[in-house]
């Protein structure tokens, strides 16, 4: 059946919204598929390259978007939706292909990323045959159909990634992940050694039956004012150079009550999740307050929270490693600064029991698996333990 591919537009927004309830149902966390005032906006406000499908007759069968910010020099794959009744021809990796390069062709961006769903096999092939690349797992990210797993992946434009910078050290727990990048995404990390940390010390973390903990007791206040947390955030990061967490706009502020940091988070209680999307003065000012700082984002609704921080920064790496947030991906060439493109980690915690058992991890995957359960053992297990 022939099937058109043509830019989104304004008066496709029921259309779109319709396809999106077929797919998903009421299950879609992302407005892109529900707003549509959100709609309108990435449609209309250029930031957005929104490609859909319609069947010989007008149906509207397909839709898939990346979405960009200025600055950032990064896109992400979103809304890829296929009505039911026009699976299994290739269709969603047709859009796939088609909006990326359509995102690519205008030479402002060095990366676009997915989160992939993995309670099939399917979304992660048709991202791999778009020449995405698997970057990491995010357990329990989402709240679609009951808590869900996320993998990361990203396609590259030509020669990215032969203009990173190198990175010399990073914390001993990092080390298996490294492992992992060097296989599913071709870099070789052999002259990256991994260093045992010594933060636990200096920053008061005590060790637990569960894992670990803080000796930190003062309180941490949420103030979740969207429109006032973004002048504050603002404020304090008026430099686009000072802050860095791609497409992703702080809607809330924890704050120390003693006044030591305050910690923007783009807070999301309908996903259950939270990404700590920047700290002030500095990310290694919230060392020992995190698990205070995660009871708080609990109660708001956020079961899951992440972290993006340089793979360079031993410090603030050390600061969330040892509050019990564990490496989950690895996200080569981010950021550009200059001439060079500088390597993220992503550090997750999660506040549910992780259960892999029904997830589709495919190939290319099991390296990160084994990575993520590596550090999560060393993580949460007494040492006795792990040594059985």
């Amino acid at each position: 059946m022939t099937v058109v591919l043509s830019p989104a537009h304004v008066q496709d927004i029921a259309e779109l919204r319709q396809l999106y309830f077929e797919v998903y149902g009421h299950g879609y966390p992302v407005p892109l598929g529900s707003d549509p005032v959100v709609m309108r906006r990435l449609i209309t406000e250029g930031t957005a390259h929104w490609l859909t499908a319609r069947a010989y007759g007008g149906a509207l069968v397909g839709s898939a978007v990346v979405v960009t910010e200025p600055g950032s020099r990064i896109g992400k794959l979103v809304g890829l939706a296929v009505h039911p009744g026009h699976r299994g021809g290739g269709l969603a990796s047709r859009l796939t292909g088609a909006v990326c390069e359509e995102a690519f062709g205008t030479g402002r961006l060095d990366s676009v990323y997915a989160t992939v769903r993995v309670v099939t096999a399917g979304p992660q092939a048709v991202v791999v045959r778009n020449g995405f690349r698997p970057l990491g797992l995010l357990p329990n990210a989402v709240e679609v159909d009951g808590c869900e797993t996320l993998a990361l992946f990203a396609r590259y434009a030509d020669g990215v990634l032969d203009r990173r910078a190198p990175v010399t050290a990073v914390p001993e727990r990092l080390s298996a992940l490294l492992s992992a990048a060097s296989t599913g995404v071709g870099i070789d990390y052999a002259g990256t050694r991994g260093a045992a940390g010594a933060v636990g010390a200096a920053v008061g973390v005590r060790e637990t039956a569960g894992g670990t903990g803080t000796t930190r007791a003062e309180p941490i206040e949420l103030i979740a004012a969207p429109g006032f947390v973004r002048r504050r955030f603002l404020e304090l990061f008026p430099r686009a150079g000072d802050r860095f967490f791609p497409l992703h706009t702080p809607n809330a502020v924890l704050a120390a009550a003693d006044g030591s940091f305050e910690a923007y988070a783009d807070l999301d209680p309908v996903a259950g999740s939270c990404a700590l999307v920047a700290v002030h003065p500095r990310p290694s000012a919230v060392a020992g307050a995190l698990e205070g700082l995660m009871a708080t984002v609990t109660r708001a609704g956020a079961d899951y929270a992440e972290a993006l921080l340089p793979l360079a920064d031993t410090e603030a790496l050390e600061v969330f490693l040892a509050s019990g947030f564990v490496p989950s991906a690895l996200y080569p060439a981010m950021r550009r600064i200059h001439d060079r493109l500088h390597d993220y980690v992503v550090l997750s915690r999660t506040s549910r029991q992780i259960d892999f058992r029904t997830t589709a991890v495919s190939p290319l995957l099991r390296p990160y698996l084994g990575a993520y359960l590596s550090a999560w053992t060393s993580t949460y297990l007494p040492l006795h333990e792990v040594s059985r």
